[in-house]
């Protein structure tokens, strides 16, 4: 498995990504319509292509396929964290998550933070992020609860 870096081609494979797991994982932890409302109306090529373009997620890739993506933000938000719903538990998360701490290190980034789901909650503690505060968010009129967590490097 590798990280490498987006490329405009890997827009459809990362929507079904996002959609598919929001919808077989995070369902677990959340309602049918929490994973709707939050997967939603972003289902959409062009908001994906747009925001992929601008936020040039990293890309774990195994034999050819996607199986997971990350994004980190200037100021150290990891944003989109995602694992392809199939390949749960192979370290896919992890490899992510290394490149993301190596990255932010050469990029002199001091501190990661993400908003992060009750479902990766346990992932998050095992890279020795803490808790900053539960939170309740809302997305197209449904709330959730999830964890600003960060982690100083």
């Amino acid at each position: 498995m590798i990280v490498r870096e987006y490329q405009i081609s890997d827009t459809e494979a990362i929507m079904k990504l996002f959609y598919d797991t929001v919808h077989h994982i995070n369902i677990h932890d959340y309602t049918q319509e929490q994973v709707n409302a939050w997967t939603g109306e972003n289902m959409n090529y062009e908001f994906w292509h747009q925001r992929l373009q601008s936020k040039q997620p990293f890309i774990a890739e195994n034999h050819g396929e996607i199986v997971g993506f990350a994004e980190l933000e200037a100021n150290g938000h990891i944003d989109c964290f995602y694992c392809h719903s199939q390949y749960q538990r192979q370290g896919i998360g992890s490899k992510l998550l290394t490149h993301i701490e190596n990255t932010a290190k050469s990029r002199e980034i001091h501190r990661l933070y993400a908003e992060v789901s009750i479902t990766a909650k346990p992932f998050f503690q095992h890279w020795e992020f803490t808790i900053v505060r539960e939170q309740e968010v809302e997305r197209r009129g449904i709330k959730f609860k999830n964890y600003v967590m960060e982690k100083y490097l």
